[in-house]
């Protein structure tokens, strides 16, 4: 039962951290909109997601046997297992920046509803499991 429960956090842990991770991406793009030659980045979240589940039970993190071990981070800073793609550019600038700011805001907006979301069905989770363990 325990390990059922760890599992559906774990996932949701993960989730939650992919949203957020995705949600400074986006952000870093509507930020330098208007830089020369920056390239708009963006993850799969979806099929970073189900790799993730489909290793370790959801588990985004990797297993460390030393408390010296360096946290799972990719070169730039991403969760384990999330790849970093430049955005497919739409109509060129002439000064070499892809970032298409109706896209990045449409991006952003529904990544915040499903990150909020994401938040609150860990809340309710959470809410639940006190709910049971007080017997309520």
């Amino acid at each position: 039962m325990i390990d059922r429960i760890d599992q559906q956090m774990d996932t949701l842990r993960s989730a939650a951290n992919l949203r957020a991770y995705r949600q400074q991406l986006l952000a870093s793009n509507i930020a330098n909109a208007d830089t020369p030659n920056y390239k708009a980045r963006d993850i799969d979240f979806q099929a970073t997601l189900d790799k993730a589940s489909a290793q370790r039970g959801g588990d985004l993190a990797l297993a460390t046997t030393s408390t010296r071990h360096l946290t799972a981070m990719a070169g730039d800073g991403a969760p384990a297992g999330a790849r970093v793609m430049y955005r497919t550019e739409y109509q060129s600038a002439v000064d070499g920046n892809t970032v298409n700011m109706d896209v990045e805001r449409s991006a952003f907006a529904e990544n915040a509803v499903h990150l909020e979301a994401t938040l609150t069905f860990i809340r309710e989770k959470l809410r639940g499991l006190q709910s049971a363990i007080q017997g309520q």
